[in-house]
């Protein structure tokens, strides 16, 4: 972590604009179903509030496209904010309009306004730098503590950085310094467990974490490939028939590189894909030709297991089977539950393998939870991030 944060730089009294993650979920009747996101973000306010900061907080919700649409409002995030922080939260009725500038220019020290939806402005993805010279201009240093969106270069994400002083907040320093030291400086042996649909979302990483793993155990829909790429009988599940050359290369540069790749030994298989169809365990180099594999065999379970007993750093990325369905769930839990138990540092990277730990009850035993899904993702392959990249250096 070579960035700049806010404990770097004297805040007292300034005005500071902080890009938040507050795309949180929300039912029908706009009601907040998980706070994480928003709890996440309270250390960085907190610590503005003791510096007597006029705060600034911006964030997205959703993908509302460059329109105003009132269920991607902000407002629910204003008043759970007010009830966690024990204080009135200001909400400003648009972005960049003339009611969030006044409120703005309003602020007095120790007082929060937030900003409505910055996604609500087409400029706010297309990094336009007219709008993002309108958010600077309310503040006068930028906070970035959004790492759910820190891999996209967005005008409140890194287009603002051009034009104010910009350091990071409490949350990206952490993400980045468990995920960094996972990668870079880990206590071994590592074991990385990637699950998932897709290869292709993941070539990236597995090519990465062939050069940092000491094990990489593979689960999800693209333990398909891999099985289909050594003529196996793969029936309906999910399977990317052009990426088949491209998962023998990853098995041939994994026995190079020395690295154990597992992969499941049995699978749970379903006649079709739903909640309560007919399932049985089968081999997984005897998969019949009309079922499709939903989820890791107990065996499987059992040999995972075993490998994750000796180890010291685990990192997570992606369910091993469709977890969404409880009969598929079984592989998930079990190795969300070693995990828990394990005397190790243990690392779950964002996205459904977050949600995973949470349905299962598990987050508390976890070292450390990624916030951010596509940015833990990115930042295990090696890319560098634009919201991050955009801070000063140290």
């Amino acid at each position: 972590m070579n960035k700049k944060t806010v404990r770097d730089i004297d805040l007292k009294g300034k005005k500071v604009f902080v890009r938040c993650d507050f795309n949180v979920p929300m039912d029908e009747n706009q009601n907040i179903t998980d706070n994480t996101r928003i709890v996440a973000a309270l250390p960085t306010i907190k610590y503005l509030l003791e510096q007597n900061c006029k705060i600034i907080l911006a964030s997205h919700l959703g993908r509302p496209k460059g329109e105003f649409k009132p269920e991607y409002s902000l407002k629910p995030v204003a008043k759970e904010l007010s009830k966690l922080l024990n204080k009135e939260v200001i909400m400003a009725n648009d972005v960049i309009g003339e009611d969030a500038m006044k409120k703005a220019s309003e602020l007095k020290e120790g007082e929060i306004l937030l900003l409505e939806n910055v996604r609500f402005h087409r400029e706010e993805t297309d990094n336009d730098p007219e709008f993002a010279k309108k958010l600077a201009s309310m503040a006068e240093v930028f906070v970035n503590d959004a790492f759910g969106t820190a891999h996209r270069a967005h005008a409140s994400t890194a287009g603002i950085a051009d034009y104010l002083p910009a350091v990071a907040g409490f949350l990206i320093e952490k993400e980045l310094k468990f995920l960094g030291e996972a990668i870079n400086n880990p206590e071994r042996p590592l074991v990385a467990i990637l699950g998932g649909a897709k290869v292709s979302d993941k070539i990236g990483v597995i090519d990465n974490l062939l050069e940092k793993v000491d094990t990489l155990m593979i689960g999800g829909g693209m333990t398909y490939t891999f099985f289909k790429a050594q003529g196996y009988e793969v029936g309906k599940s999910i399977c990317e028939l052009d990426k088949l050359d491209l998962a023998k290369e990853l098995m041939e540069k994994a026995k190079n590189k020395g690295v154990k790749l597992m992969l499941p030994v049995d699978t749970k298989v379903g006649k079709e894909y739903s909640a309560d169809t007919e399932s049985k365990t089968v081999k997984s180099t005897e998969i019949p030709a009309d079922w499709e594999g939903l989820d890791i065999g107990e065996e499987t379970i059992k040999l995972y297991s075993e490998e994750l007993q000796k180890a010291k750093t685990v990192i997570w990325n992606g369910p091993l089977g469709v977890f969404e369905f409880p009969q598929f769930a079984i592989g998930t839990n079990a190795i969300a539950k070693v995990l828990a138990d394990l005397d190790a540092t243990t690392i779950i990277g964002g996205g459904d393998s977050a949600a995973a730990v949470k349905k299962a009850g598990l987050e508390d035993k976890m070292t450390h939870i990624s916030t951010g899904g596509g940015a833990s993702l990115e930042f295990i392959e090696g890319k560098k991030l634009p919201g991050i990249e955009c801070l000063m250096d140290k």
